[in-house]
């Protein structure tokens, strides 16, 4: 009885020692790196094309961007009202729900 314990034991320990073995193994091996050239024809294209786009965000935005207050008022106008419009509809949907009525209807019935 002991000696069956002592060789499950030892088979154990062997398994444990040799999973050891295996995670301490290289798995990955990262690529050396390699010697960039340098090529400044490259390097030349990058920076024109930075400077690109760079340049849009440069560019001299006007001081302001109502011309006038009653443009600005219109403006505010014009977004309340489609405001209002969209929340009415949102109203609309919400108490025309037909699955909301019908729960309604059954649940009077139950009652």
């Amino acid at each position: 009885m002991a000696g069956s314990c002592a060789g499950a034991r030892f088979l154990v320990i062997a398994a444990c020692c040799i999973l050891f073995r295996w995670s301490m193994a290289p798995s990955f091996i990262a690529q050396q790196p390699r010697s960039v050239p340098n090529d400044l024809g490259a390097n030349a294209r990058v920076a024109s094309v930075m400077m690109a786009g760079f340049s849009l965000l440069a560019a001299e935005q006007p001081a302001m961007a109502y011309d006038s207050v009653v443009s600005m008022l219109q403006s505010w106008l014009i977004g309340g009202s489609l405001m209002l419009i969209i929340f009415a509809a949102v109203l609309v949907a919400a108490t025309a729900n037909p699955l909301t009525k019908r729960r309604a209807e059954i649940l009077s019935q139950v009652e």
